[in-house]
């Protein structure tokens, strides 16, 4: 081989041997270790502010509808009027329960009728039992006297037979006259019982109808829908309130906090709250209810907030409440050193050159800091840099 020949083979055997070291280092320099900076968790106390969102809602709404089928006849109430408790709203035709009372009350007289005639009865039928009585005792004793001549043989059979009749002619007779003071006395019981009980419940059926005729309002507040006109029908099965009412002296706020803030917000608690659309302005709220449980949102839980309404608040406006909160002394650790997997918050705890990655439970947290509830103890280091690309048992170096 030509010198120069062998040159050109030992140029392209270097280029080899140069590219195989340079994949050797490139090898070696993946299997470095993770640089990370460690932090011991330590004992300490944690403040923060939580911030609920929302738009203002009314205390109270209340839909107005009809316990009466009829037409419409007067809506003395329009959206955006203030109205009172017990004021009427809206007014329905009575003309048919009109009639319908007048029916039903000509049904109570007759019954009353046939009661004061049933009384009449009775007392007549008590003058014929007395009559009767007095002709019972007379037939009574006139036999008696018969019979006893009879046995002494100073009457005759026909005379006994006589007296026999006549006194089972006033048997009947007085027999009688208790039937008729019976049949008196139950239709009387009758009619001024259940008959008359009857006839007068339907009279105040159709009276409450006619008064449900007049619909009020069941709070106060104002009036945010009307879906009723004058000549329209309205009816008990309508799919719509005829108007909705809504209580604006105290408005809402409700939103949703962390589960961590949940144990230190209690019912009563006083709140500062800003909104949007009034700025500069600051206005207390009280804390009326804690949800029990989370919302569908996750480890949220909802929380309402009642405001007073001095008079320029309004329904919908974007309201913003501020919580200062303070938990107890716990272990704390940076906000750096916390991931989140699946819903799952864990930290990496260095130890003897290694990481273990650690579940926990967080409580409250900041900016910077957040409080370990669970899963941590205090002066454990954990790592606050690169954790993003940390695994567990992962070698690492510490700065």
């Amino acid at each position: 081989m030509p010198m120069w020949g062998k040159r050109v083979v030992a140029l392209l055997l270097v280029g080899v041997l140069a590219l195989g070291v340079a994949g050797c280092g490139a090898r070696a320099g993946a299997s470095n270790q993770v640089t990370v900076k460690a932090v011991a968790a330590s004992k300490g106390k944690m403040a923060a502010t939580v911030e609920v969102t929302g738009a203002l809602v009314p205390a109270r709404t209340a839909n107005v509808v009809s316990k009466l089928s009829g037409q419409v006849t007067a809506v003395k109430a329009d959206v955006g009027d203030r109205v009172r408790s017990g004021q009427v709203l809206v007014e329905i035709d009575t003309k048919e329960l009109q009639a319908q009372l007048q029916q039903a009350e000509a049904a109570v007289r007759s019954v009353q009728d046939q009661a004061e005639q049933a009384r009449i009865g009775m007392d007549s039928a008590r003058v014929a039992i007395a009559n009767a009585k007095v002709a019972l005792d007379a037939a009574q004793k006139y036999y008696d006297r018969i019979k006893a001549l009879a046995d002494a043989g100073a009457a005759s059979q026909s005379q006994l037979d006589d007296a026999q009749t006549k006194l089972d002619q006033a048997k009947n007779g007085y027999e009688a006259a208790n039937k008729q003071y019976e049949a008196a006395q139950k239709q009387y019981e009758t009619a001024s019982g259940s008959g008359l009980a009857q006839a007068e419940a339907a009279v105040n059926i159709i009276k409450v109808n006619m008064s449900n005729a007049s619909i009020t309002s069941p709070i106060t507040g104002v009036v945010t829908n009307r879906n009723i006109n004058p000549g329209e029908m309205a009816a008990p099965t309508s799919p719509q309130p005829l108007l909705t009412i809504a209580d604006t002296s105290t408005l809402k706020l409700q939103g949703t906090v962390g589960q961590e803030a949940v144990p230190l917000l209690s019912t009563g608690q006083k709140v500062t709250v800003t909104l949007d659309a009034l700025p500069g302005r600051e206005f207390t709220g009280t804390v009326t209810q804690v949800g029990p449980v989370a919302a569908t949102t996750g480890q949220r839980f909802p929380v309402e907030i009642s405001l007073p309404n001095p008079g320029e608040l309004k329904a919908g406006m974007t309201a913003r409440a501020v919580f200062k909160l303070a938990a107890p002394e716990g272990v704390v650790v940076p906000l750096a050193a916390v991931r989140t997997d699946n819903g799952q918050d864990y930290v990496f705890v260095v130890k003897n050159g290694t990481v273990e990655r650690r579940q926990v439970v967080l409580g409250l947290k900041n900016d910077e800091q957040v409080m370990i509830l669970k899963g941590l103890q205090a002066g454990e280091q954990v790592a606050v840099t690169n954790v993003g690309v940390l695994q567990d048992k992962m070698a690492v170096t510490v700065e």
